[in-house]
C-alpha cells in the first residue's frame, strides 16, 4: 500500500503532536514533518514534497492563508487541507481563494480528518457543509486589502496616527479607511468594526 505522504503545520505543539499521532495510526499516511508556523511548513514542503499540507490558519508571522498560497505555489503536487479552530465563513473562503483544496475544523472526530485526507489526496474538496453555507449567505469579504490591513492593526488599540506611521498614509487617510470599514461591517466604531470582521474571518 502507497502512503499518502502529509506535512502538519500548527503553532501549537500539542496540537501538532496530537494531530501527527492520530494520522500516523492510519496505515495508509505517513507524516514526513510538521511546522510551527507558515514560513517554516513552506521549507518543510519544499523539503519533504508531501502529499497532502495540513494547514492551520492563525499562526506567528506567515499565517495560514497567506504560507497556503505560497505552499501551492513551491509545490504543485500538495494539497492543502486547512485545520482550524476558527471555523468562520470568511476564512474558508479565504483558503479556497489561496488554492487550498479542504476546510475542516479541528474538533472533528479522528476517522472524518483521516478521510478528508484522502478526498483531498485523490483530488476531491472537502468542506464543512455548515460553513460552507453560511459562508454562501454571508457573501464575499467586503473590506479592501488596505481596510484588513488598517482594521488589524486597530485591533491592536493603535491610535490613527501610529497606525498612519506604520503604514506610510497620512492619519486622514487612515481615518478615512477606517470609516469605510466601519460601514461596511456595519459598525458603530472602529473596535465593534475589528470585532465583525474577525468574527467573520474577513482580518
Amino acid at each position: 500500500m502507497v502512503s499518502i505522504r502529509i506535512v502538519i503545520a500548527d503553532d501549537q505543539a500539542l496540537v501538532r503532536g496530537a494531530l501527527a499521532a492520530l494520522l500516523a495510526l492510519e496505515a495508509d499516511i505517513e507524516v514526513v514533518g510538521v511546522a510551527a508556523d507558515g514560513a517554516e511548513a513552506l521549507a518543510v514542503v519544499t523539503s519533504a514534497v508531501p502529499d497532502v499540507c495540513l494547514m492551520d490558519i492563525q499562526m506567528p508571522g506567515l499565517d495560514g492563508i497567506a504560507a497556503t498560497r505560497q505552499v501551492r505555489a513551491a509545490s504543485a503536487g500538495t494539497r492543502v487541507l486547512i485545520v482550524t479552530t476558527f471555523a468562520r465563513p470568511g476564512y474558508l473562503r479565504s483558503a479556497l481563494d489561496a488554492g487550498a483544496s479542504g476546510f475542516i475544523a479541528k474538533d472533528a472526530h479522528a476517522e472524518d480528518l483521516a478521510e478528508a485526507v484522502r478526498r483531498v489526496h485523490a483530488g476531491l474538496r472537502v468542506l464543512d457543509p455548515a460553513l460552507a453555507e453560511q459562508s454562501l449567505f454571508d457573501g464575499a469579504n467586503p473590506l479592501s486589502e488596505r481596510e484588513r490591513q488598517i482594521l488589524r492593526l486597530a485591533g491592536d488599540g493603535r491610535s490613527a496616527a501610529a497606525i498612519a506611521s506604520e503604514v506610510f498614509l497620512s492619519p486622514g487617510t487612515v481615518r478615512n479607511h477606517l470609516s469605510s470599514a466601519m460601514g461596511k461591517t456595519g459598525a458603530a466604531n472602529r473596535q465593534q468594526a475589528v470585532r465583525v470582521a474577525q468574527d467573520k474571518g474577513w482580518i
